[in-house]
């Protein structure tokens, strides 16, 4: 499963990535507006540091929600960088243009799904990913994970070559999860990934070593 970090902040990129295992950020104007990134020119250009500091795939947000509107910024963020992956709203137009980059070659990045139906229509659509919001499903009482679980199986049953990134990642439980089910990839906090390293009998293990080397002759 690949490890994307869902944020705009440079030293938790950065710090993800001196952990030897991201994979990929994902990033929306939300993110960029929590880190005082605001304005057009200010976010290209932390676009292009963003993939300064990162090896794989960095989803780019569009804003508009029409057709016309989500061409021309998509093909712009689009000639920003190769690592470029143009994000889509799960809208009409957005499947629409989900289509017209799939036929140019642009890869693309479906968000806001919250159904299996919105998922196939992704994949049928050519997306590159698509990213159903486990956790803000969880949040209004319904099963994120069960959504996961059968977009897989349609993806499965067709062979679709969308990836299934699991979006909206809370805690460490989800990634696991995530991981059982087979999703493709999980994006979520830098926490979500840097509590995979931690378990009370590592610790205890390890300072048991510690304490018993102290009588080590070196």
């Amino acid at each position: 499963m690949k490890f994307f970090i869902d944020t705009a902040n440079l030293d938790q990129i950065k710090e993800a990535q001196a952990l030897g295992v991201l994979d990929g950020v994902t990033t929306n104007p939300s993110l960029m507006a929590k880190e005082g990134i605001t304005g057009k020119a200010n976010i290209l250009k932390h676009y292009e540091a963003i993939c300064d500091c990162v090896d794989g795939d960095v989803s780019a947000e569009v804003i508009s929600t029409n057709f016309d509107g989500m061409i021309k910024e998509g093909e712009e963020l689009a000639a920003l960088n190769p690592q470029i992956v143009v994000k889509l709203p799960m809208i009409a137009d957005g499947v629409k243009a989900c289509k017209y980059f799939s036929d140019k070659g642009i890869r693309t990045n479906v968000t806001l799904v919250f159904s299996a139906g919105q998922a196939l229509l992704a994949a049928k659509a050519g997306a590159t990913y698509v990213s159903p919001f486990l956790g803000r499903l969880d949040d209004i009482s319904t099963d994120g994970l069960n959504l996961i679980a059968e977009i897989r199986q349609i993806y499965d049953n067709y062979d679709f070559d969308t990836q299934i990134l699991a979006a909206s990642i809370r805690h460490t439980m989800h990634v696991i999860n995530c991981a059982k089910i087979g999703s493709d990839v999980m994006t979520g906090p830098l926490s979500s990934i840097e509590g995979l390293l931690k378990h009370p009998l590592t610790d205890s293990g390890l300072a048991k070593f510690l304490e018993d080397a102290k009588s080590f002759d070196l």
